[in-house]
């Protein structure tokens, strides 16, 4: 495996170094002009390799209610302001550009038609890719499909309605995924690069965003038709032989790297090793360090081992069947009690008092620097722990198991009903992965008095949990002004299991759990927080034309 990621890792990083050996000869590479270059397909190829590079991990996420920093994230608690410039607006151009100027130069290539759309696909894929971040906190933004010179009439543009954009992030992941390869023919060697799963997967999830906040927030009159789009696009996907990776913990560290694994579906590839490194991150000191400490705000998602649930996936008592293994928070003996009787994947993801964890057995402190004393295991691995920005185990960015959610969330929403079959092949496959053995039916639903659609929400919300989706899925459900302004808690004092901590250092509730953040110091503004502000040196250089976003 290592041997092929090495490989993988060459083709994702050659274009950043040379562009063959003849080339070298002849020219340096700072003054290779483009007469020298889009000529083979060596060059499309490593043209294409800049937006590997490009692409952000996205590690770190701390914008909803499932995870803190070891400070107050500023969008989390609603008090941002707008900024002169953002990397989030920045770099997303900068990725589009890339893409462009690929699409536009690579034409003159010597190849055939099926090389050069190869890679222009993977530009589109890339450029829907970028655009739909954009998007998803922006909302309309400026449109561009060609590379821009200072005097472009384009500098001044204003911004695309969405609909315009969602419908090229569409048309883009259509020509890709009519050009890339199948993921069964992709070489061992190319590991890392798109395929058709990879752009049928994101038209999927975009689909499925656009499907559902234009139904919740009322602003999209065609809804059903973007989800009908996500449930072809997720349909296609599981018809390209995806399985899902046996356990649910290895997914997340080595063992669940390389081609063989086919529950990922697009990845951000690091360095083969902390002694080979070509590229590197911090997760695992990052996540021992309290740079994404889980809340109780989330683990409280998880259903008991009898399938029941004790908190709605807002965060607020359900008023449905609570299960009869909740432990009311006053009642806990110990850290341990909220991680007993639960579904399996808790074990999976966080860190139980008296286990093994970064520094050996894990004794509840807010010192090492997790504010919320809950600490997080999934994704963790000591391999990656040793040495600062040198961890190397892969980001997934899409994986299998999200399209399985995709389809049935976008099911239940387009029809307000899911047949039991279709739920087997979606939630009860996780559950089933992980070693949960209580499955969703419409009959247990009726019977226990649940929500469908609170259930299908809960299950992408833990099978997913801290891998950025939890933010993106409060605004296009617009339920983030319920679940934001909420109190964010930690672990439960229990004064002979926090050995070292004084009970007085703490900010502790009635029932002794810990308060990260109280409810006091996080808002959330229904008629302006669910769009980023467009940051004012971009509405400047538009001369006025690029628009602020409402009440910013």
């Amino acid at each position: 495996m290592k041997q092929l990621k090495q490989l993988s890792i060459y083709i994702l990083t050659a274009g950043l170094l040379i562009t063959g050996c003849k080339k070298i000869d002849r020219l340096p590479e700072t003054q290779i002009t483009d007469p020298n270059f889009w000529n083979t397909e060596t060059d499309l190829m490593n043209a294409a390799n800049r937006l590997y590079e490009q692409l952000d991990g996205d590690w770190i996420d701390n914008r909803a209610d499932d995870a803190v920093s070891t400070s107050p994230d500023l969008i989390s608690t609603g008090n941002r302001s707008v900024p002169n410039t953002s990397a989030d607006w920045n770099d997303r151009y900068d990725e589009i550009f890339t893409a462009n100027n690929i699409l536009e130069k690579g034409g003159k290539a010597q190849v055939t038609d099926a090389i050069r759309n190869r890679y222009f696909a993977e530009a589109r894929f890339f450029r829907a890719y970028a655009y739909f971040k954009l998007l998803k906190i922006y909302g309309d933004v400026p449109l561009l499909l060609k590379t821009l010179l200072v005097n472009s009439p384009e500098l001044l543009m204003a911004r695309t309605p969405r609909a315009d954009v969602i419908q090229q992030i569409y048309d883009d992941l259509d020509f890709a995924a009519l050009w890339l390869p199948k993921r069964v023919d992709l070489p061992a060697a190319q590991w890392g690069r798109v395929t058709k799963s990879s752009a049928w997967a994101l038209k999927a999830r975009a689909a499925l965003y656009e499907g559902t906040r234009g139904k919740f927030h009322g602003t999209v009159a065609n809804w059903q038709s973007h989800l009908t789009i996500a449930i072809a696009a997720a349909t296609n996907v599981m018809g390209e032989g995806h399985t899902l990776f046996p356990n649910y913990g290895g997914l997340f560290v080595q063992a669940g790297e390389g081609p063989t694994n086919t529950e990922n579906i697009f990845v951000k590839i690091y360095g083969v090793s902390n002694a080979n490194l070509l590229l590197g991150h911090n997760n695992s000191r990052d996540l021992e360090n309290g740079r994404m400490a889980p809340t109780r705000n989330l683990v409280r998602q998880y259903l008991y081992s009898d399938g029941l649930p004790a908190f709605n996936v807002d965060g607020t008592t359900p008023s449905a069947t609570r299960s009869p293994l909740f432990v009311p928070e006053a009642n806990e003996t110990s850290y341990n009690t909220i991680l007993d009787n639960r579904d399996a994947r808790v074990a999976f993801t966080y860190f139980r008092a008296g286990e093994v964890a970064y520094q050996g057995p894990w004794i509840p402190k807010t010192s090492l620097g997790i504010r919320t004393a809950i600490a997080p295991k999934k994704g963790f691995n000591t391999i990656d722990q040793t040495i600062t920005n040198a961890a190397t185990v892969d980001r997934i960015l899409i994986r299998y198991a999200e399209v399985l959610l995709i389809y049935a969330e976008a099911k239940f929403e387009l029809n307000g009903t899911i047949s039991d079959a279709d739920l087997n092949l979606t939630v009860n496959a996780l559950r089933t992965r992980a070693g949960f053995n209580k499955f969703l039916t419409n009959a247990f639903v009726t019977t226990n008095n649940l929500s469908m659609r609170e259930e299908i929400r809960r299950e992408r919300t833990v099978e997913l949990a801290m891998e950025g989706f939890r933010y993106d899925d409060l605004i296009r459900w617009k339920t983030a002004e319920t679940v934001l302004p909420q109190t964010l808690l930690g672990a439960k004092f229990i004064p002979a299991e926090w050995v070292g901590t004084v009970q007085t250092s703490l900010n502790l509730n009635a029932d002794k759990v810990l308060i990260v953040e109280p409810a006091a110091n996080r808002h959330f503004q229904i008629n302006r927080d669910y769009l980023y502000p467009v940051p004012l040196h971009e509405i400047s250089l538009s001369s006025g034309n690029v628009t602020q976003n409402p009440n910013w």
